[in-house]
């Protein structure tokens, strides 16, 4: 599968890329962010997946959150794709902010109300680490995932329909879902939640994520570097 580079920035010894593809679930074009820290210019790196929140692309996270200098002293590759497939010019595609374009909840629509192809789920769990493993320095047996908000909640999603695949998971307010949360603890050795509404004066956005950022990532190497 082609992939074409869009940006490419040298950051904290590595490389902040993003490239676009034509994606066979989703039917259009899809863009994703991957920063390859300096360790994978000389052996294959643990891929970590990051799933944004409502109405991100796949800017915000890398250009937000600050994870750059941890990923790079953890040797992480970490990816974070766009939230929903976008540009496909269907009907109410953008009418609601919380809706449609930017909110793909990660899912694979069961009853689609734009009566086309919507496979997040599938996206994010087949389609992207396979496109991942094939053009990038990356161990596919070391990977783990994490987000926020919608994406907090189909990172937990992602991790406990598929046993074994991810080595560990967290979420920063997984929709403000304490029972997801509980169970994911429960049914997740490797699992780390952060909730704003736990910390005082901490809002629903990246200077929240930025703040504990550096916690998730180490909470991940953990895993993925062991």
């Amino acid at each position: 599968m082609a992939l074409k580079q869009i940006s490419s920035n040298k950051c904290f010894g590595g490389f902040q890329k993003v490239f676009e593809h034509d994606s066979v679930e989703l039917k259009c074009k899809m863009k994703f962010a991957i920063y390859l820290p300096p360790k994978a210019e000389t052996e294959k790196c643990p891929a970590l997946y990051w799933l944004s929140g409502l109405t991100c692309t796949e800017q915000n996270f890398i250009t937000k959150s600050g994870f750059h200098r941890a990923a790079s002293e953890h040797g992480l590759v970490v990816i974070a794709p766009d939230t929903s497939p976008r540009g496909c010019n269907i009907k109410g595609e953008d009418e609601s902010w919380d809706f449609g374009t930017g909110a793909g909840f990660y899912v694979n629509a069961t009853e689609d109300p734009w009566k086309t192809n919507y496979r997040m789920y599938s996206y994010v769990t087949e389609e992207l680490p396979q496109l991942i493993n094939a053009h990038f320095p990356v161990d596919p047996q070391r990977i783990s995932i994490f987000g926020h908000s919608m994406g907090g909640h189909g990172a937990l999603i992602c991790a406990l329909k598929n046993p074994g695949k991810y080595k560990s998971v967290s979420a920063f307010a997984p929709i403000c879902n304490p029972v997801l949360s509980s169970w994911g603890k429960k049914a997740f050795s490797g699992y780390l939640g952060t909730d704003e509404s736990k910390w005082k004066g901490y809002d629903h956005n990246y200077y929240f994520i930025a703040t504990f950022i550096t916690d998730h990532i180490r909470h991940h190497a953990k895993y993925l570097n062991a």
